[in-house]
């Protein structure tokens, strides 16, 4: 059985992106690589959104991500990845599926039947609907040491409270803190 986790940038005001979808507030440096690295070596299925796939393989693909992040690179392209859009008809980005149907039934059943695991890249509204139907195991909140003005919210929409129970915490240099909770299943 699968276990899905969320991975996600946020300033410390509990924004993902400015108002303008502005994302240059997120400092990733050597440290967050190192870490990104790690991650992709679990060979879990990376799923996505539409925006943020889109931003993902207008850059992953890329030879200028080959040249600046090429471990990490190599780890993207060569991921299983899903792509959850009403939208889009087709991906070009390699090992890449599109799908259109339900999001909980798709993520319920790949939890069912999948020997790998799956993270959730980034992906706001999808993190919120899959948090309201309670498909995600783990969230890893990576928070930059900036507060900006406004933006999309963290689990912005949310229609239900969320118990959570802190798993583990990691500082990086750059001041960027880690903190990753599991679903607190009660009794």
């Amino acid at each position: 059985m699968g276990r899905l986790s969320a991975f996600v940038f946020s300033t410390l005001n509990g924004y993902l992106e400015a108002a303008s979808g502005d994302i240059s507030w997120h400092r990733h440096g050597k440290e967050e690589n190192t870490y990104a690295m790690e991650g992709l070596r679990s060979g879990n299925i990376l799923l996505f959104g539409r925006v943020t796939y889109q931003m993902m393989a207008s850059y992953w693909p890329t030879t200028t991500a080959a040249r600046n992040d090429p471990i990490v690179a190599v780890g993207m392209n060569a991921a299983e990845k899903i792509v959850f859009s009403r939208t889009l008809t087709s991906a070009d980005w390699n090992n890449t599926k599109v799908v259109r149907g339900p999001l909980g039934d798709t993520v319920r059943e790949l939890k069912r039947t999948s020997r790998k695991d799956m993270t959730l890249l980034g992906s706001g509204s999808i993190l919120t609907q899959l948090a309201d139907e309670d498909l995600v195991d783990e969230y890893q909140v990576m928070v930059d040491p900036v507060a900006i003005g406004s933006g999309t919210a963290l689990f912005q929409g949310l229609k239900r409270t969320l118990e959570l129970k802190l798993a583990a915490t990691r500082s990086f240099r750059s001041g960027i803190v880690l903190i990753s909770y599991e679903r607190n299943v009660l009794p």
